[in-house]
């Protein structure tokens, strides 16, 4: 345990809100082809779900999850904000996508090539900016997509590509992620920057595209925004360390909180961005062994006695059948 420098080797997770639980379903797993890896509820407003999508085993760096306020009004999208979440694809793999999207009537723009990298975006149905990126997967890749989901493993999404941050003004963030987190400019195109995490980590979500943006409206909250972004660390150990020296630099930091899967910390950075910090252990098979991951609600031990309140407070869904 390194504890005298701490590392974030990439993306836990990025958390976004929906505003209907069952066409988020449809779409992240029947679409995407993404394993629903655990079904549960928000812990801070448990009369919602919380809905965790991923690899076959929801590995950090794989994970989007939402959560689902039935009915929320949609947010503006502006900085600041996650304004636009990546997944990876092989790069012969793109075709592949962008049939898959256009048969499902999904409209699609092709953002060409992005740093040497084919881009597809298009839109959730809450609204939400996705991106599907093609990449070159080095030899000693973690990426392990869903053997047992919709879209044969040759096409399939392997994890988190990026995040494009969104910012009227980027020189605190830049600092924070260059002289704090670690983060290394790897490099710039027009309002562009590209940070790599200074990790030999070869895992998945390991960019983050910085989009200067001083014109644009501010931002705010709702359905088809991103709520927050996580950053994973490897122990309980690692997180404490974090939490001591984002502390030294005056920003206000959560304490730790118990996500049962994770433990976090959160804070929001110089420019307004809510960060956290998750610990990569113990996962998603902490309660459930890996072939039932999504099948059924699971509540924390002290949300338990509450099960039946929680189960008729939820609005009822169809689970997909390859869950």
């Amino acid at each position: 345990m390194n504890t005298e420098n701490p590392t974030l080797p990439g993306l836990h997770h990025v958390t976004a809100i929906s505003a209907d639980a069952q066409s988020n379903i449809n779409f992240y797993c029947g679409v995407l082809g993404l394993r629903l890896v655990k079904l549960t509820v928000n812990f801070d407003d448990p009369a919602s779900y919380h809905l965790y999508y991923g690899d076959e085993l929801g590995r950090p760096g794989t994970l989007l999850t939402f959560f689902a306020w039935p009915g929320a009004a949609r947010g503006r999208v502006g900085p600041p904000q996650v304004t636009a979440t990546a997944f990876s694809v092989p790069a012969n793999a793109m075709d592949f996508w962008l049939n898959r999207l256009t048969q499902r009537g999904i409209e699609t723009e092709s953002d060409g090539v992005r740093f040497g990298q084919r881009v597809l975006s298009f839109l959730d149905p809450d609204g939400m900016r996705v991106e599907i990126i093609g990449e070159d997967q080095p030899a000693d890749s973690t990426a392990a997509p869903w053997p047992a989901g919709p879209i044969r493993v040759t096409y399939a999404i392997r994890g988190l590509h990026s995040v494009t941050i969104s910012q009227r003004k980027e020189e605190s963030t830049i600092e924070l992620l260059k002289t704090v987190m670690g983060y290394e400019l790897q490099d710039k195109a027009e309002n562009r920057s590209r940070f790599l995490a200074g990790s030999n980590d070869h895992g998945p979500g390991v960019i983050i595209d910085l989009l200067q943006v001083p014109d644009l409206r501010h931002g705010t909250l709702g359905a088809g925004v991103v709520h927050h972004v996580a950053f994973r660390t490897p122990d309980n150990a690692q997180q404490a360390a974090w939490h001591q020296t984002i502390s030294r630099l005056g920003l206000k930091v959560s304490p730790v909180m118990d996500r049962c899967y994770f433990h976090s910390i959160y804070y929001r950075e110089p420019g307004g961005v809510l960060f956290e910090i998750a610990t990569s252990n113990p996962g998603f098979t902490a309660d459930q062994p890996a072939a039932e991951l999504g099948r059924k609600l699971m509540l924390p031990p002290w949300l338990e006695p509450q099960r039946s309140e929680i189960e008729h407070a939820v609005p009822p869904i169809e689970l997909p059948l390859t869950a």
